[in-house]
C-alpha cells in the first residue's frame, strides 16, 4: 500500500480594511504577507515540496498560494477551484478525488471550517487551524481517486505561524 501526503493549509489573514469588498475578493493583510512565505521556507526546510498546489480561488487564498509557492521552490502550475472556496470538507475530498496524475504530496489552500472538519474526518483528530496554519496528513492511498470520508488518515504535524518566529 503506497502512501499519499496531503497538506492541508489554511490561508493567510486577510484584510477587512475595505468594508464594501465582497468576502472572495478580500486581500492579505501585512500579516498575511509575512505568514505565507513563512510556511513556504517551512515547506522547504522540511522537504515536503507539493507537487501539486490547489488552491481557493478566493483573492487571499490565491495571494496565498503564490507566496508559499515562490518562498518554498515550487515552480508548477497552481490549480485554482472555485468549489474550494467556502467548501466543506466533502467538496475538498471530491477536488482531490478528480486529481489526474500521480501525485504522491498534494496541498490544498483554502479556508475554515471545512479545513478543520476535513482534518478530523480523515484523521479523527482536531486540529485548531488559524490563519496559515499547516497540516500534514499521511493517507494510505494507491491513487487519489480512492480518497473518501472513510478514509483513515494519520496527522503527521501540524505548524502555525506565531510557533515558527
Amino acid at each position: 500500500m503506497s502512501v499519499k501526503t496531503l497538506l492541508v493549509l489554511r490561508h493567510a489573514k486577510s484584510s477587512w480594511k475595505d468594508p464594501y469588498l465582497a468576502d472572495h475578493d478580500r486581500p492579505l493583510n501585512k500579516r498575511g504577507k509575512k505568514a505565507a512565505p513563512l510556511i513556504g521556507e517551512l515547506l522547504q526546510s522540511q522537504d515536503l515540496l507539493p507537487e501539486l498546489i490547489v488552491s481557493s480561488t478566493a483573492r487571499r487564498a490565491v495571494q496565498t498560494a503564490e507566496l508559499v509557492a515562490e518562498y518554498s521552490g515550487y515552480e508548477r502550475q497552481i490549480h485554482y477551484s472555485r468549489d474550494l472556496y467556502a467548501a466543506d470538507p466533502q467538496a475538498y475530498i471530491e477536488v482531490l478525488q478528480s486529481l489526474m496524475g500521480d501525485y504522491d504530496c498534494v496541498m490544498v489552500v483554502g479556508h475554515n471550517p471545512g479545513l478543520e472538519d476535513l482534518i478530523e474526518m480523515l484523521t479523527g483528530e482536531w486540529e485548531r487551524m488559524p490563519t496559515a496554519a499547516l497540516a500534514q496528513v499521511e493517507l494510505p492511498l494507491e491513487s487519489w481517486q480512492e480518497l473518501s470520508d472513510e478514509s483513515s488518515g494519520k496527522l503527521v504535524n501540524c505548524w502555525r505561524p506565531k510557533e515558527l518566529n
